[in-house]
């Protein structure tokens, strides 16, 4: 029984000896993008990160941080809120529109609970206020990157608070299910791809209609799929562009 006992607590030494182990090795040859306009503080953070074998990239306006996300494929954002240009907030946004599933850890000054709760609504992973320790925003990206890599991947978009679950065909504002036909799935899928974006109503007849449809079937599911989203609070506006299309925004 005292061997059965002994075995145990070492089966149980070696598995938290494992977890610790992959855990310290999360950040080998991932890619940071470091999205941060004081220079000091950027060269820390990278400096932290290089030491634990990742790959940095910094950038100091929220353009350039959008760009770099296009083009470089980053694994973890770190990301500051008040950039010139496009501030952080609306840097996440715009990646989350786009179904990325980069993870981001905002590092901001701005501490107070709106700031932070802002910041979790539009997608962010983790929040550190500023001044922070950079071994703490080590640990932080550690645990965020060692989390996803045990989570299997699954294809889903997200606008705001909206996210479009592309492989359970269903959708969801704050985590409220929508309830919606299939050519109103497919019109939010189409919209929350387009975050922020001009949608045509050639593209609506295209891809949300099957295209056998005519333009003028057009604005009766755009106004029963706009009823949905404000009945759900779901934070966001199917805005008309005359003449031209429709835009999904984000309501302030």
């Amino acid at each position: 029984m005292m061997f059965r006992l002994n075995r145990r607590a070492n089966d149980g030494g070696d598995v938290i000896e494992e977890a610790s182990r992959t855990i310290d090795n999360a950040l080998r040859g991932v890619k940071v993008l470091i999205a941060e306009d004081e220079p000091e503080i950027a060269e820390i953070v990278e400096a932290f990160f290089k030491k634990e074998e990742a790959q940095c990239l910094i950038t100091t306006s929220g353009i350039d941080a959008i760009d770099a996300a296009r083009w470089w494929c980053p694994d973890l954002l770190v990301l500051d809120i008040r950039l010139p240009g496009r501030d952080g907030l609306s840097v996440l946004a715009e990646l989350r529109s786009t179904g990325k599933a980069t993870g981001v850890l905002i590092v901001s000054a701005l501490g107070d609970d709106i700031d932070k709760l802002t910041g979790f609504r539009l997608g962010c992973d983790d929040y550190l206020v500023k001044p922070f320790n950079p071994l703490e925003l080590i640990a932080r990206a550690k645990v965020l990157l060692g989390r996803a890599a045990r989570q299997p991947e699954h294809r889903t978009l997200g606008f705001g608070t909206l996210r479009v679950d592309l492989e359970a065909f269903r959708a969801f504002a704050d985590g409220v299910p929508l309830t919606l036909t299939p050519v109103e799935f497919r019109l939010l899928r189409l919209f929350v791809e387009r975050g922020g974006r001009l949608v045509s109503r050639a593209q609506i007849v295209d891809h949300a209609l099957a295209g056998d449809a005519y333009d003028r079937s057009v604005d009766p599911h755009i106004s029963r799929l706009r009823q949905k989203l404000e009945s759900a609070g779901a934070g966001v506006r199917l805005t008309s562009i005359r003449g031209e299309g429709y835009r999904l925004d984000l309501v302030a």
